[in-house]
Order: C-alpha cells, then sequence, then structure tokens
C-alpha cells in the first residue's frame, strides 16, 4: 500500500464526518464479475475463470464520498467499472434511484450515463490528444445533444469551476501538466450535471505537491453540486480524508466497511489492521511504540481463490493464534459481511476491533 502524503504547502483535508443520509442514490446487491480464462490455440476452450468480483454489496447515498481500497488485484476498478455497465456484470444486481441497471444494453444506458459518470486514472490516457481542451469538455455535451447556444460559454465555466484558466480552452491536453490534465478530465465529467461519479484512482498518476490541490477540488465540487462519489484507491492515507465510509476489498470481496473515523479508531479485519498499521506516524515516539500487523506472501490467484476466507492465507490470526477446529472454520466457511459487536459490517470469523493508530 502507498503511504502517500500532501506536499507540506498544500495539506491535505480535515477528516470528514460521516455524510450521506436518506434512501441510497445506488445499491449494488451481490455483484459478480468473472472474466473467462481460454486455453492456447485455434480451438481457445474456456478452461477457468478470472474472480475479479464475488458478492459485492454497498449502498451509496446522496453527497457521500464511499471509498473502495485494496492493494493492487483486489477488484476495486472492475467493481467500478462494473457497476457503471462498461463492464456487463456475470450476477447481482445494480439499481440507480430503483432501476436496475446490469439489465440495460448500451442503447439503454445512454440517457443514465448523463447522471452516471467517471473519472479515469491516467489523466492524459483518458483524453483525446488532437482536439482542444474545449472540445473535449464539449463533447459529451454533443453526445448527448446539449450543445446549445450558450454552450461555449458553459465549458468557459466548467473550466473556471476546477481551477483551470477558461483563455486556455484552445490549447491541447499536452500542454497542461498532469493536474491540469486530470482537472479537465473533472470538468468533463461534470459537463452533463451529473448525480454520481466514479473516481478510479483519480491521484494515484500525480505528483504528490499536486494531489492535495485536487482532492481539495474534488470536496469543493461535491458541497457545491451535491454530488455522490464512489472513490477507488489503494492510498489509505488519501482515502482517510476524503472518505466519509471507507470499504476495504480483498481478492474480489469486500472485507469490512465502516465510517472512516471508525475504521481507523479500532479496525476488525486482520486486513485492515494489516493496511492501517502500515501508515508512518509522523510521532516518532508513537511510531516506536505502536503494534504492528504484517501480513506476508503475495495475494493469491483470483483463479483459484482459496477456500473458505480467502485472506487466511495471509491471516496473521489465523497463522498464530487460532486453534486447529478454529482454522477449520476459515478454511471450509465463507465468513458473511456482517456486523459483529463491533459496530460495523465484517468478514471475518473471529473478528477483534483493536486500536492502532
Amino acid at each position: 500500500m502507498s503511504n502517500t502524503t500532501a506536499h507540506p504547502g498544500k495539506p491535505l483535508p480535515p477528516l470528514r464526518e460521516q455524510g450521506g443520509s436518506g434512501e441510497p442514490v445506488l445499491q449494488v446487491r451481490d455483484l459478480v464479475k468473472h472474466f473467462p480464462v481460454r486455453s492456447r490455440g485455434l480451438l481457445r476452450r474456456r478452461i477457468g475463470d478470472v474472480h475479479a468480483v464475488c458478492g459485492v454489496s454497498f449502498d451509496l447515498y446522496e453527497n457521500e464520498t464511499l471509498g473502495l481500497v485494496g492493494e493492487s488485484g483486489s477488484g476495486k476498478t472492475t467493481t467500478a467499472r462494473t457497476l457503471l455497465n462498461l463492464e456487463r456484470a456475470t450476477a447481482g444486481q445494480v439499481r440507480y434511484q430503483g432501476r436496475e441497471l446490469t439489465e440495460l444494453s448500451r442503447r439503454q444506458m445512454r440517457p443514465l450515463r448523463r447522471e452516471l459518470q467517471i473519472v479515469f486514472q491516467d489523466p492524459y490516457a483518458s483524453l483525446d490528444p488532437r482536439i482542444a481542451v474545449h472540445e473535449i469538455v464539449a463533447e459529451p455535451l454533443r453526445i448527448h445533444d446539449r450543445y446549445g447556444p450558450g454552450a461555449r460559454a458553459e465549458v468557459r465555466e466548467l473550466l473556471r469551476l476546477v481551477g483551470l484558466n477558461p483563455e486556455h480552452g484552445n490549447r491541447f491536453a499536452h500542454e497542461f501538466s498532469g493536474g491540469q490534465r486530470q482537472r479537465v478530465g473533472i470538468a468533463r465529467a461534470l459537463a452533463l450535471r451529473p448525480r454520481v461519479i466514479v473516481l478510479d484512482e483519480p491521484v494515484s498518476a500525480l505528483d504528490v505537491s499536486i494531489q492535495a490541490g485536487v482532492l481539495n477540488l474534488l470536496m469543493d465540487l461535491q458541497s457545491e453540486l451535491g454530488l455522490s462519489f464512489l472513490f477507488v484507491a489503494h492510498d489509505l492515507s488519501v482515502m482517510r480524508h476524503v472518505a466519509h465510509r471507507i470499504a476495504v476489498m480483498y481478492l474480489g470481496r469486500i472485507v469490512e466497511i465502516a465510517p472512516t473515523r471508525q475504521l481507523f479508531a479500532r479496525p476488525a479485519h486482520p486486513y485492515t489492521q494489516a493496511l492501517i498499521s502500515a501508515i508512518p506516524l509522523p510521532d516518532p515516539h508513537k511510531e516506536r511504540a505502536r503494534r504492528r500487523i504484517t501480513v506476508q506472501g503475495d495475494v493469491p490467484s483470483p483463479i483459484r481463490p482459496p477456500s473458505g476466507c480467502r485472506f487466511r492465507t495471509r491471516c496473521p490470526k489465523y497463522a498464530g493464534e487460532l486453534t486447529e477446529s478454529e482454522r477449520t472454520a476459515c478454511v471450509e466457511s465463507v465468513p458473511e459481511l456482517v456486523e459483529r459487536g463491533g459496530g460495523a459490517p465484517v468478514a471475518c470469523h473471529y473478528a477483534e476491533a483493536v486500536e492502532l493508530l
């Protein structure tokens, strides 16, 4: 896990209180996405599946940021793309304002694209280098037949809204810095006035000196426009400051989901505990005295995930604290994501909330 911190001249925002209330804007239930694995040769028979997302469930509320974190290969980006129907779900449900999305065709999804947008990880790769920034931001308006007489002024206002000079709309993407290009991507996502934006690691490709500026921009936009964010990231240090709630993913499953303050104060799943204990503390005395929880080995293959609890092959509790009968339960039974006395759902048979920071 990366432990990037912002440049001291641009501090990260303070920790957020729990946001969102009322009915969920987006509901995800038992979402599954498997990719076929085929043999080599002319016939290319199907010989297995990559278990990228396996039974993911969560709600996203109005004006809330839900963080989705985990190591590379945990299924975060696939989850994000599948719930927007950019990848077809293998099973499960995704409901937006009561409407089921997984059954919709590309044509049926098109009107909903106005309200469900995405900002990609690489700002340069996601922008067309052949057209000027004004046209990049205006492209969604043209696609959805909303480029009217006042559209040019609207694009200029969008550039101003994300902190760019509207006079630079005639420039091309390569003439901007990485942070400015990401702001262009955000402006494009805002063009159709969406309600939900999926942010797929929006600052991981940026220099640490400009990450905080983009994060503060996103939070200001959320407050001003009433947006709901699904924020995909691998950096818990960043997620701690931008998310109201955090869902931790491991090998295609959510293992813990809780309000951010609670998750950092008393994480309950051994994987969450290991991620948080890897974050360095600025106080050297606290850093030396803190409790460390480490995991061993690599993430198992999603083609042949472990039986029962998928984290057991790297779990420090499984390796050193459980009895033989308790280990048998970890091998044979998949832990459900349910509340186990700590106040938030966790997928561990023997979850125990501990203080780490």
